[in-house]
């Protein structure tokens, strides 16, 4: 008798698989260039300004703004400060718009108890 020999590969999974959100109360934190991004977006559009307008003005090129309003890039400090003082707000205005924006979206969902749901079953360093 001649034995069928699998051409299939067998995976052995080295490390635990990553939690992913049950339903709306273990929701990802939004990232901090996103909101950035948000709110420069929305501030330009209240102004009823292009982006070429804002880019030119703030010396950053037409398509790194628009990826910094996509939330693809994480924008330097500079950077930031560039095109908040093009759309008239001060490097602290954008980010006090941001922490708005941040407070609003993780208020609304109740905060993790402190105790893990599942035990961690990754490596721990002690110094």
């Amino acid at each position: 008798m001649s034995e069928q020999v699998s051409t299939e590969a067998r995976v052995i999974p080295l490390r635990p698989a990553p939690h992913r959100p049950d339903g709306p109360a273990e929701r990802k934190e939004p990232l901090w260039r996103d909101l950035v991004g948000e709110v420069l977006r929305r501030e330009r559009r209240a102004q009823q300004r292009t982006i070429k307008d804002v880019a030119d003005a703030a010396r950053i090129s037409l398509p790194y703004l628009s990826e910094i309003e996509r939330g693809r890039k994480e924008a330097s400090s500079e950077v930031l400060a560039a095109a908040a003082q093009a759309l008239g707000l001060g490097l602290g205005d954008l980010l006090s718009l941001a922490h708005g924006e941040l407070a609003a979206r993780t208020t609304r969902h109740q905060r993790p108890s402190t105790v893990p749901s599942r035990p961690y079953d990754g490596l721990c360093l002690a110094a």
